[in-house]
């Protein structure tokens, strides 16, 4: 069933949103110079530094995936932003000192004095190309979920905060988007707080928080820390620490949306604290976004789930030929619930081992009703998955009765892909719905409003930022280098303020044709690892191989770009086996080997 909003939960969430538009937009009017409207006046302090970059971050993507990823996988996810800090501190050691004494408005205008024009210039695509699709995805996450939750129109949610966003983004620049930020943070810290609170407070009266920590660690939840070297584990402690270095390197130090947060700053000083605060309290605020998400699987222990959180697609496949098979398994998910419930609240009362293991194949048991559970939806809405899985479901058991060994299990390894991606599907793949499903269904009145606040505010801010560096990167990378002669700063202020503009419409189209992949955030920062490492290489060669010239790095990043694409489809269709995380490090090497074999193949200048 689709919900309904009280008139409260309106008035706090057009409220809250209509109140950071008018700021943003009133504080910084009348905003007439390049200086102030792209670079914010250079008088931004460092904890509203911190706040914007963190906000940048911190998209709606944040709160849903995250929470589902936590809900679905436990804490390990954390592991993904052990890099960060490491991260931080070579960027205030490196970057930020080069960009501050050459008076950069954007990180790649130092390529140019490095290397040469087409270098710059292929950056500054390669940027575009990335954070355009990533601007859109960030629209369309919340979009998408609230659409089917609530039954809002998609086209009009995307245009909504696609609208809301260019207003003050067009309207202050820079400094509007930092200013904004601020309110933004204040607001999602608010509502996740409350959040917490209201689901610890709904556990039942014997049940503790410290119990609830016990009953999520007996079921593998609380499980951090990955020092194994399995590739089939996208997150560990390693893919954090090298690969996830190598992203936030990328991503901090080279990525517009966030250069542009602390070239903002009032000094050098101030833009080092702003990074090294955001590199202090990021991975502790991860962690506590996880921790809301392995607290609503809690709750789900004392209180009956559904199979899938898309409403939408379980009243389909009850509606079709499957639907008795749908009933069976939720007759059998509230059987095992009984179970469940009492092996928790016993767990909760004695640190039992035998509990501890019990409380573990539930939650295993239930993995496989829900797994089977999107295997139904799947085959009730896609025709042609439900064709190609009973085909081959009858080569198999032809093969089995005639014993053909090998083939029989080659084909039952491809029906077990299958099925399994079922799960990945639109339409089945729930995670990034558990938790707006969980506050409509449990939150008091107000609350909700605020948390759709918080989901809204995330998207808007993230979005802000995106569109803000890509329309700086245009005006100032290729527009504006490419001007035969001088315009002035108020064309320039002006024309940046069209491709402000410009960039909204793109991400809100973006958002219309998006789709969902198999977990959202995982989406946008496989968009980025395809790219990122790449970009850092180049950076780099700039930064310590003062031999090598522009024709190398940028045949180099070429040829590079080619090779992750394709690493990336490779491991996409299972040819090979590589967590996107790598990518990074691969990219970053790569490059740097191409550029080192081209400079010393080239000829030598007197």
């Amino acid at each position: 069933m689709q919900q309904t909003l009280d008139w409260i939960d309106w008035t706090v969430l057009i409220v809250t949103l209509a109140t950071i538009v008018g700021y943003g937009t009133w504080k910084t009017r009348g905003r007439k110079n390049a200086q102030d409207y792209i670079k914010g006046g250079n008088s931004t302090k460092w904890w509203t530094i911190g706040l914007s970059v963190m906000a940048t971050q911190a998209s709606a993507i944040t709160f849903l995936s995250t929470t589902g990823q936590a809900f679905s996988d436990g804490m390990g996810f954390v592991q993904f932003y052990f890099g960060l800090p490491i991260a931080m501190v070579i960027i205030c050691l490196v970057f930020i000192p080069l960009y501050h004494r050459l008076k950069v408005y954007t990180a790649y205008e130092f390529l140019e004095d490095r290397f040469d024009l087409k270098t710059r210039s292929l950056t500054a695509i390669l940027f575009l190309i990335q954070r355009g699709l990533a601007a859109g995805i960030t629209i369309f996450a919340p979009a998408i979920i609230l659409s089917v939750v609530l039954g809002w129109n998609i086209v009009t949610l995307n245009i909504v905060i696609g609208v809301l966003v260019i207003i003050y983004t067009v309207s202050g620049g820079t400094k509007a988007v930092t200013v904004t930020q601020k309110q933004q943070m204040f607001v999602i810290f608010a509502g996740m707080l409350a959040a917490l609170y209201i689901i610890i407070n709904k556990f039942p009266s014997d049940v503790s928080f410290t119990d609830a920590i016990d009953i999520a660690g007996a079921t593998g939840k609380m499980q951090i820390l990955d020092f194994s070297f399995d590739l089939e584990n996208r997150y560990t402690v390693w893919t954090g620490l090298i690969g996830g270095t190598f992203l936030m390197l990328s991503y901090f130090g080279t990525d517009q949306s966030q250069v542009q947060r602390y070239l903002s700053g009032k000094s050098m000083k101030e833009m080092q604290m702003g990074l090294l605060f955001n590199g202090l309290l990021k991975v502790p605020m991860q962690f506590f976004i996880l921790l809301v998400g392995v607290m609503v699987f809690v709750f789900y222990q004392f209180n009956p789930s559904p199979l899938n959180f898309i409403d939408a697609s379980t009243q389909t496949v009850l509606a079709s030929e499957y639907g008795n098979d749908y009933r069976v398994l939720q007759d059998k998910q509230a059987e095992l619930f009984d179970m469940k419930q009492r092996l928790s609240l016993a767990y909760s009362k004695n640190d039992d081992p035998s509990l501890k293991s019990k409380l573990f194949a539930i939650d295993s048991i239930e993995k496989t009703y829900r797994l089977e559970s999107k295997f139904l939806i799947k085959k009730a809405v896609d025709l042609e998955y439900r064709e190609n899985y009973t085909k081959l479901q009858k080569e198999v058991d032809e093969l089995k009765l005639n014993s053909k060994s090998e083939a029989y299990k080659e084909k039952s390894e491809e029906l077990t892909t299958l099925y399994k991606d079922a799960a990945k599907d639109t339409q089945t793949n729930d995670r990034d719905y558990m938790f707006i499903r969980f506050i409509l269904n449990n939150l008091p009145k107000g609350l909700i409003g605020l948390l759709l606040a918080v989901i809204l505010s995330a998207a808007m801010s993230s979005t802000a930022s995106e569109i803000n560096a890509l329309a700086t990167i245009t005006a100032i990378d290729l527009y504006g280098r490419n001007l035969k002669e001088d315009k002035g700063e108020t064309h320039m202020v002006n024309m940046t303020k069209w491709f402000t503009f410009g960039w909204g419409i793109v991400a809100i189209i973006i958002a219309c044709f998006a789709n969902l992949a198999e977990n959202l955030i995982q989406l946008v920062n496989i968009i980025g690892s395809i790219f990122y490492g790449n970009v850092l290489g180049i950076f780099l060669l700039a930064f310590f191989f003062k031999y090598i010239r522009g024709n190398a790095v940028f045949i180099g990043a070429l040829i590079t770009q080619v090779i992750i694409i394709a690493l990336y489809f490779l491991d996409n269709a299972d040819i090979i086996n590589l967590p996107y995380l790598w990518l990074n490090l691969i990219g970053c090497v790569v490059v740097i080997f191409i550029a080192n074999i081209l400079q010393t193949a080239s000829p030598k200048k007197t």
